[in-house]
């Protein structure tokens, strides 16, 4: 037998969770920039925001898509747009429901990586916080096994919710956006308040919770967002701050699901600009990592 496997059987919890499923639409191998060492990602679907900076578009929708490649399609017109006839993955479905068992067995092909670095599982979306009652018992099931997890949220959802979930966490990766009330409604649909009393929440119950900042011209990018940041951090006398710089990777996925890219054209931010924001947090007394 070995150890991993005598670990997991000592384990002290054991959850029955019968045909609870969840609706994802992807899972990352080997990522390192989603929490500490190599983790691996579960991205859930469906979110409540608009971001027009949204990397991953396919997660805002809840509902499973089916897209076509045309540079993939070779016009047979025998798959009549079903994905599961395609002869060459042209049409493809976006999103998929899987069953609390398989997520668990998927997670834990990787867990060598996670205990030789100190990793783990990074749930993420979309927004983990639409799916709680999956998400929170599937965070308890990893902690029973030893796993190190985390999640990647925005913390829009009533405090219980958010807390229940966090408290499973050894990470909770915590984007701080626009932090205007009025202008974080208008444009991500968010309700920031709720979202700093969430954050104020966990932090003040002992989770570990780390900001993060993504710097997107014209919304996040500027000076005044930033100080209101800091000065709403200040006092939690946390140490770490992830700075994420905008980039145009997402682009293609808008026009795979045929929709606009409202960013398009707009440059990332230059090293001067991401240097003066690295440099405010950095003053404030943070130890800045960018990327996350």
């Amino acid at each position: 037998m070995t150890l991993f496997a005598a670990q997991r059987i000592n384990c002290d919890v054991i959850i029955d969770e019968g045909e609870l499923t969840a609706r994802i639409f992807n899972i990352q191998r080997y990522s390192l920039n989603d929490g500490h060492g190599i983790r691996t990602v579960v991205f859930f679907k469906g979110c409540p925001h608009h971001c027009p900076w949204c990397a991953n578009p396919e997660s805002i929708s809840g509902k499973i898509q089916t897209v076509r490649r045309v540079a993939k399609c070779i016009h047979c017109a025998t798959c009549l747009n079903d994905a599961d006839e395609c002869p060459t993955g042209a049409t493809e479905r976006i999103g998929r429901d899987i069953s609390f068992a398989a997520l668990e067995k998927e997670v834990l092909k990787d867990e060598i990586f996670f205990r030789a670095s100190g990793g783990g599982v990074t749930l993420s979306g979309g927004e983990v916080l639409m799916q709680a009652a999956f998400v929170t018992r599937f965070l308890k099931r990893l902690k029973s096994l030893g796993i190190r997890t985390a999640i990647e949220t925005a913390g829009d959802a009533a405090p219980e919710k958010v807390l229940a979930l966090a408290q499973q966490c050894d990470e909770v990766l915590f984007d701080l956006k626009i932090m205007d009330v009025a202008q974080a409604k208008n444009v991500l649909n968010m309700h920031q308040s709720r979202v700093l009393e969430n954050f104020r929440l966990l932090v003040e119950a002992d989770v570990c919770v780390i900001p993060r900042v993504p710097l997107i011209p014209g919304y996040t990018l500027d000076l005044d967002n930033m100080q209101a940041i800091i000065n709403f951090l200040a006092p939690m006398k946390l140490t770490e701050l992830h700075l994420l710089p905008f980039h145009q990777y997402g682009e293609p996925k808008y026009q795979l699901l045929g929709k606009p890219w409202q960013m398009a054209g707009i440059a990332p931010p230059d090293e001067r600009e991401i240097a003066q924001m690295r440099r405010m947090a950095e003053d404030a007394g943070y130890r800045v990592i960018i990327g996350g």
